[in-house]
């Protein structure tokens, strides 16, 4: 081998071994920055350092360096007057790109020299450049043959970069798009994150005042219902409510009616969560309303305001009126409601009732279920011309009715079974002997191990009232 030949492998080598000393301190600066929580800038750091490697290879005054995207936009830079605002910052990168050298290296994807500034309209003079540029080298930085930057070295002189000094920047640009891209990569991780972390947050503020709201909505809710249970003649009264969400679609009521009567409902919306909490409202009001403006008026239509005997069958209708009201100004909804509306007379014992599509009610005695009170008609809603009919039944003293929602029926076990009407008539078959409150407990106690650990699916609501005389 000759010693022209051995020269030109040793200055190959040194070449080489440059290359992988600029990668190795464009990584290592990387890895620095990247480990480093405090510096927000990873991608753009890593440019300039990599600009600076350049810089130093070929002895260049000054540069700059275009980072882009896959259609060719800028997506961030290092300009050479770094003081620059950015609307000039904008305008200098676009003429640059599209009229200037930097613009001629995109186009082309190839490494050019400007030997003379002055000379070559390839190059762009700037107004008020506050620098002097005579010679110019541009480099391609190139991924996978796609475009991913470009790096432009400047110096003050002419002819100040040869043809050995393009190939070696070349070879270290090729090396810099490694690491940019690692960066880029890293940088945008990061963007993620921070941007997840924001909608983390907002997300936690949101469900927090949506939290709060609910919370409001729970206890307006629970103000609709009975905040005692009245001490009434000749009735013993319990009641259970426990929703599946904040808020409920479930709902029982208990009030007052003239002459020693008293009215109570049990309902069940369709649907739970705000939307049912709002028409269990709207539901329990209608009935309310309508079943306290009528008594029987004589001679008249059956209908009415007067102050003569009250009449359960008037007051019944009021499920056939809210049931009209609900279908007329909700029916698009899609929305219902079913009930159990029954009246009971604290002095005889006789009961009236409507059942608008719910569950069976039971009259238990002290020996076994005596009664199973159907639907004596369709739920509230959907049939704005649907009828009811109005059924009455004699309570012997110590009968217990008992109105419950199909949260009841219709719990799951561990293994997804219900619990079933079948269950629970026939844990009631032999009756029962002991207080309205009493008798519920015994049912919770038998509902609660049959679901064991599993999760609440519906509301659960109970209500039982007990007629008996007291000599």
């Amino acid at each position: 081998m000759d010693i022209g030949q051995l020269q030109k492998e040793i200055v190959a080598l040194k070449h080489q071994k440059q290359i992988y000393e600029a990668q190795n301190r464009l990584f290592e600066t990387f890895i620095n920055r990247a480990r480093s929580s405090n510096d927000p800038k990873i991608l753009n750091g890593t440019m300039q350092n990599a600009l600076d490697i350049a810089k130093q290879f070929s002895g260049a005054e000054k540069g700059s360096l275009f980072l882009l995207d896959e259609n060719g936009v800028v997506i961030d830079s290092i300009l050479t007057r770094n003081e620059t605002n950015e609307e000039k910052r904008s305008d200098l990168i676009g003429k640059a790109l599209e009229k200037g050298f930097a613009g001629w290296i995109k186009k082309k994807l190839c490494a050019g020299i400007v030997t003379d500034a002055e000379t070559d309209e390839r190059w762009i003079t700037f107004p008020g450049q506050p620098y002097s540029v005579r010679s110019a080298l541009g480099v391609p930085i190139l991924r996978n043959d796609t475009l991913f930057g470009v790096i432009t070295l400047m110096h003050s002189l002419p002819a100040q970069f040869g043809r050995n000094i393009v190939d070696f920047i070349q070879q270290v640009a090729d090396q810099m798009s490694l690491v940019i891209e690692n960066a880029k990569l890293y940088n945008e991780l990061e963007q993620s994150k921070d941007l997840l972390e924001k909608a983390k947050q907002s997300a936690e503020k949101y469900s927090s005042a949506l939290d709060d709201e609910c919370q409001k909505g729970k206890k307006i809710q629970n103000d609709f219902l009975p905040h005692y249970l009245p001490d009434v003649k000749n009735c013993d009264i319990g009641s259970y409510f426990h929703s599946a969400l904040q808020l409920s679609g479930d709902f029982y009521d208990l009030f007052e009616l003239p002459d020693s009567h008293l009215g109570f409902v049990v309902g069940d919306v369709s649907g739970k969560g705000i939307g049912a909490a709002l028409f269990m409202a709207l539901t329990r009001s209608l009935i309310r309303i309508f079943s306290g403006a009528f008594t029987t008026v004589k001679g008249g239509d059956g209908f009415g305001i007067t102050n003569d005997v009250f009449s359960p069958s008037a007051a019944l209708g009021a499920v056939s009126l809210a049931n009209k009201y609900i279908a007329r100004e909700h029916g698009e909804d899609g929305m219902f409601v079913t009930l159990f509306f029954g009246i009971v007379d604290q002095l005889t014992g006789k009961l009236s009732f409507v059942n608008a599509g719910h569950e069976p009610a039971l009259v238990v005695g002290k020996n076994e279920i005596k009664q199973s009170l159907k639907a004596t008609g369709p739920a509230l809603g959907p049939i704005e011309s649907a009828t009811y009919e109005i059924e009455t039944i004699q309570l012997e003293n110590g009968d217990l009715l008992f109105s419950y929602t199909d949260g009841v029926t219709e719990a799951r076990s561990e293994t997804r079974a219900f619990y079933t009407r079948a269950r629970l008539e026939s844990l009631l078959k032999y009756g029962f002997q002991g207080t309205a409150t009493a008798f519920l407990e015994t049912i919770k106690a038998d509902l609660f191990e049959f679901t064991g650990e599993a999760s609440q699916t519906d509301d659960i609501t109970m209500f039982a009232i007990r007629w008996h005389l007291r000599y």
